[in-house]
């Protein structure tokens, strides 16, 4: 049973940019699936009309709110606002998916399952691509490489055993966001996503992954392209390595 059907409040934060051919699609699906779970859009004035959707769909069912944004501002700055929006309504669950059915709804519920198993309840629950049973569906060799290398460049610079950390199928507990300090956040591209996983295991919280099929999306453009892994990857060196530089200072001052 979800936390969904035992009363917890969960809200499924889904930021979109030109995301008006799936938004909808997306969100039936999820209430199909699991219809005590809340839906929070995050828009950043998508030119193609998808906030306009997503007001469509907020006035025919409360359980779908909206946040505009006035500029495209990165995913990380999406969620971060997102997550803000979710913890002042009071929500005990906020999670993370695409808008574009990369993340199938219909496995969200391994994700509760693993937030509330008895025999070791988790902080963050990642729906991961590379743990076994994990899989990606309609990608390129090349795409699969890049994700898997840079997921073990992730693990070897930052010392972390998370095999998905660039995952974006998410759920946290209200108490875990509260204590990794969103308002210090400045990652606003995809290397966010390690920064809270990071951030969580850094506050002595339990993360765990669950595997679960990617599929790749059928309708519109990819927003993640070679380029922009690159570039995701340069950044977290930038951000690893002075992660690396301000622990030693620590230790140093520690040691003293």
């Amino acid at each position: 049973m979800s936390r969904a059907e035992t009363g917890a409040r969960v809200v499924m934060v889904v930021p979109t940019y030109d995301e008006a051919e799936n938004l909808a699609w997306v969100v039936e699906r999820l209430h199909a699936a699991q219809p005590g779970v809340d839906v929070l859009v995050v828009d950043d004035n998508s030119p193609d009309g998808t906030g306009r959707v997503a007001d469509e769909l907020a006035a025919a069912d409360p359980r779908v709110n909206v946040l505009h944004r006035t500029a495209k501002g990165g995913l990380g700055a999406a969620y971060v606002a997102g997550f803000d929006v979710a913890l002042a309504a009071g929500y005990e669950v906020v999670g993370e998916m695409d808008a574009d059915g990369s993340h199938q709804p219909e496995q969200l519920q391994r994700l509760l399952d693993a937030l509330d198993d008895p025999r070791a309840p988790a902080d963050l629950v990642i729906g991961s691509r590379w743990v076994p049973g994990g899989s990606v569906v309609n990608w390129p060799r090349r795409r699969e490489a890049l994700s898997r290398g840079g997921n073990l460049y992730v693990r070897l610079l930052l010392g972390v055993r998370v095999r998905d950390a660039t995952a974006g199928y998410r759920l946290f507990r209200r108490s875990t966001l509260e204590r990794i300090d969103l308002a210090s956040v400045r990652s606003t591209g995809y290397v966010f996503q390690t920064d809270l996983v990071v951030r969580t295991l850094r506050a002595g919280l339990v993360v765990r992954e669950v595997p679960i099929e990617f599929v790749e999306r059928v309708r519109g453009d990819s927003k993640m392209s070679g380029a922009v892994a690159v570039e995701s990857l340069k950044r977290i060196t930038t951000w690893g390595l002075t992660e690396r530089r301000e622990q030693a200072v620590r230790l140093l001052r520690g040691g003293r």
